[in-house]
């Protein structure tokens, strides 16, 4: 009997942590963040994150998402909360054009640019 007991705990305990809401970073997104970055960031940062000059001058704010300072001090949510609703005058909102787990995907991939600059460096 005490078994049967233990493991009913061990399957409502299951359950229970399975049923906890998840934040963005957690939730694993069906689509390729890569190419939808490349898609609809591009443009303005640039195919590996690194603005053109061009676009430097033309938004002075714009970051270069493969600072690894600057990208540690944001988290997955905290991006897809900016490609989501755009920044000021600087950047367009995304919400209405991209579905939440593309956004989510952009995020997720914006924050491994970095680590491919480190890499690229290497080589």
């Amino acid at each position: 009997m005490a078994i049967k007991s233990t493991q009913r705990l061990m399957v409502a305990i299951a359950i229970a942590i399975v049923s906890l809401p998840r934040s963005a970073a957690a939730q694993a997104p069906p689509s390729d963040g890569k190419a939808l970055y490349l898609k609809n960031c591009r443009q303005c940062h640039g195919a590996v994150g690194v603005p053109s000059a061009t676009n430097k001058a033309k938004y002075p704010k714009i970051r270069d998402l493969t600072d690894a300072t600057f990208m540690a001090t944001l988290s997955v949510d905290s991006l897809v909360h900016v490609i989501r609703h755009g920044k000021g005058k600087d950047m367009r909102p995304f919400e209405g054009k991209l579905k939440d787990a593309e956004i989510l995907a952009i995020a997720q991939y914006v924050r491994t640019l970095p680590a491919s600059k480190a890499a690229r460096t290497e080589d």
